[in-house]
């Protein structure tokens, strides 16, 4: 049974300033489908107020309310799109499906400017708007203050091989940059890209401090954990087999986060966790509650006691730390570092960068330099991003209350508190 492209995703526009917009996606089902369609609409920048889910295996019905996360303007025709991206029955010429993804080309975006605050975060804005995805970045800061910047870049809308994408881009750069941009250029990326796959070594005592699972007793008497941050170490997951014969229901509760949906979905998708029903209720006081009757990939209820305990660890990992911000000291110079795990399926958590360079615009600190690549962990795939910062008259960054200043402002820009 096929859906017309035009039915199998809707989307409601409010109808009026404030109210939700509606997203309805009715197609065939897949594991995974709600955790795909979650992270393109994180990467749209909207915040989902709640939603149900529901399939008989073969075929499901989503719906989800959303409002934009800010002021930014939404694309709607181009978000329909990237979802019927990855609905199995549907197909769009001009955007990427499923298999497509992992072959998608890479392009090298480079140019020279001359430096400024917020330059980097200016950048991100305009590439986000034209929906180019960065894959690899390497930024540095030359002695004369210019800035070399290489964006390892992928184009949601597959057009990125044609001179007037290309044009546009580069038009959208000099835009932002004016008479500070020296030189632009964008090719497809070479071996130059591989070589980025990897980064700089972290130290055992780094990453240790990035990749633990429980919020230590240092940071619980930290300035930088704020009390929302506390508040995560009271999330609840609850497991129970008694009010279905062919579901396990599992019940979460705790406090909302942007991107809160997408962490629970990228952890049962990973676990090969398939959902029948799930309804995700509004926030109240800052605390969200989602029940879920799921099964395992063979159809069975989760019964295994070893099995619902790490299916709920990895589910309270996910919502207690689905972002880590450190700070350390990086020989003489002062390194601000940010981990999520990456998907099983490759997929890196959207606007990461984006968020992280506009927290620190709004402190008024200038990047040294900025780098982004993958490092394998605690049995996974992490995405790592690493900025060098500059010091100025409001932050000494040797002193510890500046530095949690800056950890506690990123983190709380990255959780959308």
């Amino acid at each position: 049974m096929e859906v017309p492209s035009d039915d199998a995703v809707l989307i409601e526009k409010g109808k009026k300033a404030g109210d939700p917009h509606v997203i309805t996606v009715n197609c065939p089902d897949k594991t995974g489908l709600a955790c795909d369609i979650c992270h393109i609409i994180l990467d749209f920048g909207l915040y989902i107020t709640k939603g149900d889910v529901s399939t008989d295996g073969k075929w499901c019905y989503i719906v989800f309310w959303v409002v934009p996360h800010s002021r930014s303007i939404i694309r709607w025709t181009n978000l329909k799109n990237r979802l019927l991206s990855v609905c199995p029955s549907c197909s769009v010429s001009f955007y990427w499906n499923q298999q497509q993804s992992k072959s998608c080309p890479v392009y090298l975006l480079k140019f020279i400017s001359l430096d400024r605050k917020g330059l980097l975060h200016d950048v991100t804005q305009v590439l986000c708007e034209l929906e180019l995805t960065i894959q690899r970045v390497k930024v540095t800061t030359t002695p004369d203050g210019r800035v070399l910047d290489l964006f390892f870049v992928t184009d949601n809308l597959e057009l990125l091989h044609t001179k007037k994408r290309q044009d546009e881009t580069c038009e959208q750069l000099h835009d932002v940059l004016g008479e500070s941009c020296i030189s632009c250029e964008l090719r497809l990326a070479g071996p130059e890209c591989e070589c980025l796959q990897g980064m700089s070594s972290l130290s055992p005592v780094i990453a240790d401090e990035l990749f633990h699972c429980e919020i230590s007793d240092k940071e619980i008497h930290s300035q930088a954990l704020s009390p929302d941050m506390m508040k995560l170490k009271k999330t609840n997951v609850m497991v129970d087999n008694s009010l279905s014969p062919a579901h396990t229901l599992l019940q979460v509760h705790c406090v909302d986060h942007k991107g809160l949906l997408y962490d629970v979905m990228r952890t049962l998708k990973d676990c090969n966790i398939q959902i029948s029903y799930g309804r995700f209720s509004p926030v109240i006081n800052g605390q969200r509650d989602l029940d879920l009757f799921i099964q395992q990939k063979d159809g069975k209820k989760i019964v295994d006691p070893e099995k619902q305990s790490a299916l709920c660890f990895r589910l309270k990992v996910g919502m207690l730390h689905p972002l880590r911000v450190i700070i350390a000291n990086r020989g003489p110079d002062t390194e601000l570092l940010v981990a999520n795990p990456v998907e099983l399926s490759g997929k890196g958590r959207p606007r990461v960068f984006y968020d992280i360079t506009h927290a620190l615009k709004a402190l008024g600190i200038c990047i040294f330099s900025a780098e982004i690549g993958r490092y394998s962990a605690s049995d996974r795939e992490w995405e790592i991003y690493r900025f060098l910062l500059e010091e100025n008259c409001k932050f000494q960054l040797s002193n510890m209350v500046a530095r949690n200043e800056i950890v506690d402002t990123v983190r709380r820009t990255l959780m959308g508190w």
